[in-house]
């Protein structure tokens, strides 16, 4: 664990360098790739960690608590979708569709796990859609491997579906969308302008009572405000009615919130949200650019109506550049950045790595970066607007972070003391505990994910007690 590491993220963050003496690593060990993987993992939840317990030493006026990494804890958390179970069944992971193609000239990322992305795809190709798996998956086959990548990557952006080609680490960095998103910083502070400040009492979790909107989907944002929930913040995720979360990705990142729908075309609807967002001191969203501004949403506009908010945006390949208004995913932004040709196997074939470790590392940076907003704002007030973008995270990870090339084997990882079990709306649920630790910190949710969209559109009217961390768990 490079020292420079740390002191990246935590000065991307705006912390001050001297708390870092607060964090201690256990042995080095977890999920191994061809770029280092878990100095990315152990980086951040570390800095999600230390700005947890500096929000909480601020809000108390006490010190600020030790901060502790477990690599194993962190491994297992940064894979959580992979150890969920729902009443003893493996939760959904890749669809048939979401996959490499060989192409004319390549390979080919698609995702298409959602069934409107499904649908995308297939218009682009001009293939009917089929109950067959195996036959749909060789027509598929058929149509990409007579056309170049790019080529069918147009078409199906073209046809709002998603698919990138694959390419090499040096023609990514060459490239427009590659370029844009080296150049970004990690976090992106933007001007917020003046505004109130809100001072937040002592409390027992460092979040507690900060109300938390979150407009984000698949695993990145929810991560992100699963661990504010984590922390005592009261989460409420809205979602359009038409465009409910799948069960299994929320029975993952639904912890510790609760979830409504409202649609903002509808007068009432968008009346209740005003009603939400008067009262909420963060919005994360995690819409491609662009996608909520017509409904009077971007960061500017929330700003300028709540000038003490924090907003947090993420976005698959940033704000700016050449693909900012294209929907984007982990997968394919490992597809396009070259880490799919790095973790290619023995006969070429494009692989992945072994976690979604950019929609996880960017979710703990986007808490991380709410936190430490929610510490100055309780110092001098205001407003706070941050970015985060896949693609950034990605570039970060390409460019070894501190040390190139490979990590060094660790100790043996072994997922199951960072695994529990709970019962829920959704059913019995396995899951990872969560990665942060920090001393007098939460073992564990308060709640557990109710069914996507079925709470209503209000704020929590009390706060359920929180587990405590146990010796055993220390």
């Amino acid at each position: 664990m490079a020292a420079e590491d740390s002191e990246h993220v935590w000065a991307a963050l705006g912390g001050q360098p001297e708390l870092l003496e607060r964090v201690t690593y256990g042995p080095s060990g977890g999920l191994q790739a061809a770029v280092p993987v878990m100095t990315l993992a152990r980086t951040v939840t570390a800095s999600c960690a230390l700005a947890a317990a500096e929000l909480l030493a601020r809000r108390s006026s006490g010190a600020v608590p030790a901060v502790r990494v477990d690599d194993g804890a962190v491994a297992t958390a940064f894979t959580s979708e992979r150890h969920l179970l729902v009443d003893g069944r493996p939760g959904a992971t890749f669809a048939p569709l979401s996959r490499f193609w060989p192409t004319a000239d390549g390979w080919l990322r698609t995702h298409a796990n959602y069934p409107h992305h499904r649908t995308r795809l297939l218009a682009a190709l001009g293939l009917p859609d089929s109950d067959d798996t195996d036959t749909l998956v060789a027509r598929v086959a058929d149509a990409l491997a007579a056309r170049p990548g790019t080529e069918s990557a147009d078409a199906v952006y073209a046809a709002g579906g998603l698919a990138v080609a694959v390419r090499t680490a040096a023609d990514w960095a060459a490239s427009g969308p590659g370029q844009a998103a080296a150049a970004r910083p990690l976090v992106q502070w933007l001007p917020a302008g003046p505004g109130p400040g809100r001072a937040l009492p002592p409390a027992a979790l460092p979040a507690e009572g900060v109300r938390v909107l979150d407009l984000t989907r698949v695993i990145a944002g929810p991560v992100a405000t699963r661990t504010l929930g984590l922390l005592g913040a009261d989460v409420l995720r809205v979602d359009a009615p038409g465009l409910p979360e799948m069960a299994d990705a929320h029975a993952d990142t639904g912890f510790g919130k609760r979830s409504t729908a409202l649609d903002l075309a509808r007068r009432g609807d968008r009346e209740t949200f005003e009603e939400l967002l008067a009262t909420a001191d963060v919005v994360v969203t995690g819409y491609r650019p662009g996608a909520l501004d017509r409904h009077g949403l971007s960061a500017a506009a929330l700003l300028d109506r709540h000038p003490g908010l924090v907003v947090a945006q993420l976005s698959a390949w940033g704000f700016d550049g050449p693909w900012a208004d294209r929907r984007g995913f982990d997968s394919l932004v490992q597809a396009a950045s070259g880490i799919a040709l790095l973790q290619a196997g023995p006969d070429g074939r494009p692989g992945a790595l072994p976690g979604q470790f950019l929609d996880h590392g960017t979710g703990y940076l986007i808490a991380a970066a709410v936190l430490r907003a929610l510490t100055e704002r309780h110092t001098s007030g205001g407003g706070r607007h941050v970015r985060f973008a896949l693609a950034t995270t990605a570039a970060w990870l390409l460019d070894g972070i501190t040390a190139p090339g490979p990590e060094a084997p660790g100790t043996p990882y072994d997922p199951g003391p960072f695994l529990t079990e709970t019962d829920s709306p959704m059913g019995r649920l396995r899951y990872a505990l969560p990665p942060l630790d920090y001393d007098g910190g939460p073992a564990t949710w308060s709640r557990p994910p109710g069914r996507p969209a079925s709470d209503r559109p209000c704020w929590s009217p009390e706060r359920p007690a929180r587990p405590e961390r146990t010796a055993e768990q220390d």
